[in-house]
């Protein structure tokens, strides 16, 4: 009897201290890597910086005595960039709360510097510690955790790496709305940094970045530098083909669609664009979004972005290979007046898309008339001739919107070949170009 009173508290005094050994030896483990850290900097400073002449005992104290005042004035935390690391790294790993957000600040400042002071602290198993922080429900202490994980990111592929294991991705704020402007930009930086990353080792399907960069995309409250940021991730993101059905069913078509009317962001969001457009969802989903193709016919009109208007038609073309019900909602929307505007007066690659959409919409139009949908002037004489009969007046007037479409589609044909003409000329001026330099006999 007295035996299982005395079991118990013999298996919880044992479980105490296997836990108390267990903090023993992590503490162990980190000072021991600490000390031989410091060993190997000291001992390779003392190697470059020992002098040629050995100096005398009586001069080595006498220098000593003269650097007591020097050291004795500075604080004990600025020794050494040794001694701070230390201190740093300890207060992150064993220190409470509030030091633990001093010790992030302080680690973003020491992995500004130096790229090996950045390794050293992944070996150190700060990056564990700072991601954990990022889930934190402290403004302050998050924000810290995340400019630390920005610095300790930069250069370092490993590191990278290692922030992503460390779950990064599931840590992401729910609501963007709770966050400052600093903040979501610390984010907005991290993540794209972190798109560098192969496909691999980046869970985008199963993790919160692709709901937390739409979020912060379509976010008013966000400002256009963050929202550029987030873009720029997007893109990347949008590189790789099998994140295209992730993307897509997260909103990103959409969200894209509606940030491309915005000049300062436009040519980023039909980058992206026109990555998934080439893709089978994405063009479903373009075809299905009611913004296309007048937004697209629209940006086609701007003048002073033609990087947006190459973007713009090849998306047109695009969604118009092979698709009458695309080209009609194209036509009805107006796009053949623009595209002859654009043939003219947008750049060589634009003009260049813009002859192959005018060439589409050419040939399915002389498919729909037909050899004998022409005016037919007998016709029209005779059945204008009594103007007070309603009916010759409707026949007046169906014939006239024929002769207006056909002047318009005349001259469309007629800028079209222009257009090809003037490519062909081009290419003959410099191939004869070439050939007559290189025929030429050189003076020097």
């Amino acid at each position: 009897m007295s035996f299982s009173r005395t079991q118990p508290s013999s298996s919880s005094s044992s479980s105490s201290s296997s836990s108390v050994w267990q903090l023993q030896y992590m503490k162990l483990h980190f000072f021991t890597k600490i000390r031989a850290l410091l060993t190997s900097k000291a001992s390779s400073r003392k190697c470059n910086h020992q002098g040629p002449v050995e100096k005398s005992r009586t001069q080595q104290d006498s220098d000593k005595v003269a650097a007591l005042p020097e050291i004795a004035s500075k604080p004990p935390e600025d020794v050494n960039e040794e001694v701070v690391l230390q201190k740093t790294v300890k207060k992150l790993h064993f220190g409470s709360l509030e030091e633990k957000e001093k010790a992030a600040i302080e680690i973003e400042k020491l992995a500004r510097e130096d790229k090996k002071t950045r390794k050293l602290m992944a070996e150190l198993g700060v990056l564990q510690v700072l991601v954990s922080m990022v889930a934190s429900d402290v403004s302050s202490q998050q924000k810290a955790a995340v400019m630390a994980l920005i610095q300790l990111s930069h250069g370092t592929y490993t590191n990278k790496a290692l922030i992503v294991n460390a779950g990064i991705c599931s840590k992401l704020p729910k609501s963007v709305e709770v966050l400052d402007q600093s903040t979501r930009h610390g984010f907005a930086e991290l993540l794209l940094s972190l798109s560098s990353l192969t496909n691999t080792q980046i869970p985008v399907a199963s993790s919160q970045i692709l709901p937390f960069l739409m979020e912060m995309t379509e976010s008013e409250s966000t400002n256009i530098k963050c929202k550029e940021i987030c873009l720029a991730t997007i893109n990347k993101l949008c590189l790789v083909l099998e994140n295209a059905g992730p993307l897509v069913l997260n909103g990103a078509v959409k969200t894209l669609l509606n940030v491309m009317l915005v000049k300062d962001l436009s040519d980023k969001a039909l980058a992206s664009l026109g990555q998934l457009v080439v893709t089978q969802m994405g063009k479903k989903a373009m075809e299905e979004c009611l913004i296309v193709p007048k937004g697209l016919i629209e940006i086609l009109t701007w003048e002073d972005k033609p990087k947006c208007q190459e973007y713009s038609a090849y998306i047109l073309m695009v969604l118009a290979h092979q698709s009458w019900s695309q080209r009609e909602k194209m036509a009805k929307a107006g796009i053949v007046p623009v595209l002859l505007e654009v043939t003219l007066l947008g750049s060589p690659l634009v003009q260049k898309r813009a002859v192959k959409l005018l060439q589409w919409f050419k040939d399915e139009r002389n498919e729909r008339m037909g050899p004998h949908s022409g005016p037919q002037t007998g016709r029209m004489s005779s059945g204008m001739g009594s103007p007070m009969s309603p009916r010759s007046g409707e026949e007046g007037k169906k014939m006239m919107k024929n002769l207006v479409k056909q002047s318009l589609y005349k001259n469309m044909e007629m800028i079209t070949r222009r257009g090809n003409v003037d490519m062909e000329r081009e290419a003959c001026r410099l191939k004869s170009l070439i050939i007559s330099t290189s025929s030429k006999s050189l003076t020097y």
